[in-house]
């Protein structure tokens, strides 16, 4: 398994769970990954090196956890060789590496999502800001580790995000700029499993992005996030497969990109029905925590039916309770992090919740900070306040002086459920 965060420290505890996995490595991983798999010193770039481990250790599946090797066409050299591999093709991936590309496709395979500009300069985007009314949706098209757009209230607001886009704060993903129509409604997340032609439905989630409690502050890569989500009802997921992804998925196939992997699509439910907001290639971070949390499959064996076309008939079980994980998050985050903080779990995991290792390291035998989004407190209920309680309760026994929280992660649901 590749990858180093939160995301990857839940698939390799849910993986070293599989009967079938007898021996699990994982590149480069952190401390709590290191809890379930050995830690090995590969890194992502250096396809060669990756092949030649996985030949040398006789590695049956490789799981990619993150996007960039995704976009890489990691999984693209790997299958050259033979390696099974849970993740899409350098062409499929650009779903997400390309949010230019998506709106493409969605417009081809007549996929309802917001009216749209590709702009190249910001003379371009700035122009094209007349086609639209406030507020203004700005996307960097490449990837920006979930930060790459902006809402902006007003035009001088636009215009100085544009500014700031094509003036390199996004680096070579804001090279292009996508200006969308805003979608009013309520945010949630949706995942299916595909091999390129079988489509399995893999659970729902709600995600928070903003930094602060009411939804406020600056977009980050997802503060917390529960499953399932209830708004999403059966009727309206089946709309989503029929309508999203489903076309997506023969779309791909037809134009000579079969998808095989997750596809995690972003949706508005909108008063029209549900629209797609953008897709990821990957599961979604902290999203991912709250599903394997909730999966009682093996997910070793669903990932290999997927990376080895045999997905046909395969259906992924997951327990009918609630799983709700807090992001704690080192001060500065989403901007410059302060790394290096102290962090003392003591007995946090002793009360029903798990911990999700995010951006952590040791240094001189202490658990220390060493990213932005550092924890992953998650906890199971019958109700989403049931484990929303579970999961403050332990972030309560978490010493992390250098670190902060969201305090209403679920905060739409339990005000669903107390107004019952």
């Amino acid at each position: 398994m590749l990858g180093s965060g939160g995301r990857e420290h839940a698939l390799a505890w849910k993986l070293a769970q599989s009967p079938g996995c007898t021996k699990l490595y994982a590149a480069p991983g952190n401390p709590g990954i290191a809890q379930e798999a050995e830690l090995v010193g590969l890194d992502a770039t250096d396809h060669a090196a990756v092949i030649a481990f996985c030949q040398t250790n006789e590695i049956g599946l490789v799981v990619i956890g993150p996007e960039a090797p995704l976009v890489d066409g990691l999984a693209d050299s790997l299958r050259a060789e033979g390696i099974p591999v849970f993740g899409p093709s350098q062409a499929a991936a650009q779903l997400e590496g390309s949010k230019g590309f998506t709106k493409d496709l969605c417009e081809r395979a007549g996929i309802p999502t917001a009216g749209y500009v590709r702009t190249v300069s910001l003379e371009q985007a700035t122009a094209a800001l007349d086609r639209f009314d406030a507020p203004f949706v700005l996307k960097a098209d490449g990837l920006a580790a979930g930060k790459g757009v902006v809402i902006a209230e007003n035009r001088a607001e636009a215009e100085a995000a544009l500014a700031d886009m094509f003036g390199g704060s996004f680096g070579e993903a804001g090279a292009e700029v996508v200006i969308e129509e805003f979608m009013a409604g309520e945010e949630a997340s949706f995942f299916a499993l595909t091999d390129g032609t079988a489509i399995v439905p893999f659970g729902t989630a709600q995600d928070h992005k903003r930094v602060g409690d009411g939804d406020t502050g600056p977009n980050t890569g997802g503060m917390g996030a529960y499953s399932p989500a209830p708004v999403l009802t059966s009727e309206l997921q089946a709309q989503v497969m029929r309508e999203i992804i489903e076309p997506t998925v023969r779309t791909m196939a037809a134009e000579g990109m079969p998808y095989s992997g997750v596809l995690y699509a972003g949706l508005m439910l909108t008063d029209t029905g549900p629209r797609l907001i953008e897709y990821n290639c990957r599961f979604g971070d902290p999203e991912c925590q709250v599903l394997m949390t909730r999966l009682e499959s093996d997910l070793a064996k669903i990932m290999l039916a997927c990376a080895t076309g045999k997905l046909e008939g395969v259906t992924g079980e997951f327990a009918d309770e609630t799983a709700l994980t807090v992001v704690m998050a080192a001060k500065g985050y989403p901007g410059t992090p302060v790394r290096g903080g102290a962090i003392h779990l003591r007995d946090a995991e002793g009360h029903g919740a798990k911990i999700f290792h995010a951006g952590t390291a040791m240094k001189d035998g202490q658990l220390v900070a060493s990213g932005g989004r550092v924890l992953n407190v998650t906890a199971t209920g019958k109700t989403v306040l049931e484990a929303q309680r579970t999961a403050y309760e332990a972030v309560g026994r978490i010493s992390f002086p250098g670190g902060f929280c969201r305090r209403d992660i679920g905060w739409r649901e339990v005000l669903r459920e107390t107004e019952v």
